[in-house]
């Protein structure tokens, strides 16, 4: 179950933590007209960067070209968290950081391995987010759901908290 942050800062550190706790989601190079790809991210922190590895010829890295808006959603293997994230993707030229990610399951995707002059680093700085946390588990998410519906005039269901993310000032 995720917990309900009660700051954007609080909201920020716990969506950076999601995104190390699982490694996929639906990357998007804005206006492209391209489908959202599955991808493997790398969540940085302390770069303030989601990282993307993929390949010079595929259709996410012609669209990003020099740079682009991008969204990546992201939901938690529970369920229980999702957030939608957008800001400006760029190819990214840091051998240290490709370095540091590189790993045996990313070769597989490289004829040429880690040498291959297809390898694209494509980096995501993280402008705003939205997140959805639900502190309930989905069993309890459906019954208040049942009971929200059955009552009249008694509100929205509680389950669970919204909130958008303003990296520039969530620090």
């Amino acid at each position: 179950m995720a917990r309900r942050p009660d700051s954007d800062a609080d909201a920020a550190a716990q969506l950076w933590k999601r995104l190390g706790d699982t490694r996929a989601g639906m990357l998007s190079v804005d206006g492209s007209r391209q489908h959202p790809q599955p991808m493997t991210h790398f969540a940085d922190p302390d770069a303030g960067a989601i990282w993307f590895i993929t390949s010079a010829d595929t259709d996410l890295a012609r669209a990003v070209g020099l740079g682009g808006e991008a969204t990546f959603v992201y939901q938690s293997q529970k369920g229980d968290y999702h957030a939608s994230i957008k800001g400006p993707l760029t190819v990214s030229e840091s051998s240290t950081t490709l370095d540091r990610l590189w790993s045996p399951p990313v070769g597989a995707w490289f004829e040429k391995g880690r040498d291959d002059p297809k390898v694209t680093l494509l980096q995501l700085s993280p402008r705003e987010a939205a997140v959805w946390a639900s502190d309930t588990n989905p069993v309890l998410v459906g019954l208040k759901m049942l009971n929200a519906a059955m009552r009249d005039g008694s509100g929205e269901p509680d389950v669970g908290v919204h909130r958008v993310i303003d990296f520039t000032a969530a620090g």
